[in-house]
């Protein structure tokens, strides 16, 4: 899949950090939402508080276009803030802000899961959308094996959120929701992606190797 790269840990650590644009691109996505959470916290003003986070949205957006630099995840972020004023304009309750993200979390961990399940995860299709080839990944089944592993640790923090975080919406346990919302969004996601370089850092599967189209199969195949 790459000349150039001789183990599939490297290969996915390389593609995997441009999917994710690297650490300004995560720090970016998750700012506005930090914002209206520590703004609500302090406050319990849900205008303002809305207000904060999408005019830091809006700035980082601005510095990203006088930079001429990809503004993709400042994008999402603002759609992701966006869509949470909605939600809690519509109901007036500032818990709905939250609503979304719980929401978005619960429906990214079953399609995590899901991948996995069924043998295609989901990290697997993210590199292959850098490279440019979306399905030749699968070939390897070392990649595959090792975006199954990825992809549960993607899967994981989404998961954990839902637990704590429904339960405090259901009883609108705004300030703990807000403060749920620090702990396990950035904190927890640098802990996931910290675990995902852990287990990129091996090195060990080199890439051909383990793919089944040249081998020999198994008595049991």
């Amino acid at each position: 899949m790459n000349q150039h790269i001789e183990t599939v840990e490297a290969l996915v650590r390389q593609q995997l950090s441009k999917a994710l644009g690297g650490g300004r691109g995560v720090v970016e996505s998750a700012v506005p939402t930090i914002a209206f959470t520590i703004s609500w916290i302090i406050s319990s003003d849900l205008r303002r508080s809305l207000i904060i986070s999408i005019a830091i949205t809006v700035l980082l957006l601005i510095v990203r276009l006088v930079q001429r630099s990809t503004p993709q995840f400042v994008v999402t972020a603002l759609v992701g803030i966006g869509i949470a004023a909605l939600f809690a304009a519509r109901s007036g309750e500032a818990r709905d802000v939250f609503l979304p993200g719980i929401l978005y979390n619960g429906g990214y961990a079953v399609v995590l899961i899901a991948s996995i399940l069924v043998g295609w995860p989901l990290v697997g299709f993210i590199i292959g959308s850098i490279t440019g080839e979306v399905t030749e990944w699968h070939d390897e089944r070392g990649i595959v094996k090792l975006c199954s592993t990825l992809t549960w640790l993607l899967a994981a923090p989404c998961v954990l959120r839902v637990l704590v975080q429904y339960p405090l919406w259901a009883t609108d346990q705004v300030a703990l929701l807000g403060t749920s919302k620090i702990v396990l969004g950035w904190p927890l996601q640098v802990a996931s992606f910290a675990a995902m370089a852990w287990v990129l850092s091996r090195d060990r599967t080199p890439i051909g190797e383990s793919s089944g189209d040249d081998a020999e199969p198994s008595p049991g195949a």
